[in-house]
């Protein structure tokens, strides 16, 4: 039960990820585009106005370039926040998870241990136990059987 409202919980949280990735990836190519075409432009213009308008244009470019990566920088931050965000909620519900399934389990053998024993097969214990007892027998025995 809690799994699905995990999975309810964190697939909200990577599609936003995933949408904020395509996005930017989009305004990326735009980018690129327009300054390919600034690029161009400035090819064209650069043998009618001179080598000043060029370099102009490369300092435009430059601008455009340095807020383009700050945009991309930001966008790609918070991407990862959210997704670093997500791992850790997702390992915090893992650790539940996994306590869960040990009590779970103790539960399991203790049930188990105590059908066991009310149909008469002793547990590891008894066994242990009567082992030892055995073992402490035979010493006396053997210890008996030596003397004459």
């Amino acid at each position: 039960m809690k799994k699905t409202a995990l999975k309810k919980d964190v697939t909200p949280l990577v599609r936003k990820a995933h949408a904020v990735k395509t996005d930017t990836v989009v305004e990326v190519r735009s980018y690129a585009r327009k300054i390919w075409l600034a690029g161009l432009g400035a090819y064209a213009k650069a043998g009618k106005e001179g080598l000043d308008y060029v370099k102009e244009l490369i300092k435009a470019g430059e601008g455009v370039e340095k807020d383009g990566k700050k945009v991309i920088d930001k966008e790609l931050k918070a991407a990862n926040s959210q997704i670093d965000a997500a791992k850790d909620e997702v390992a915090e519900a893992k650790g539940k998870v996994e306590v869960q399934l040990d009590k779970l389990e103790k539960l399991f053998d203790v049930r188990v241990a105590s059908a066991l024993n009310r149909i008469g097969i002793p547990s590891r214990h008894d066994v242990d136990t009567l082992s030892a007892k055995l073992d402490k027998l035979t010493a006396l025995v053997e210890r008996a059987a030596r003397k004459p």
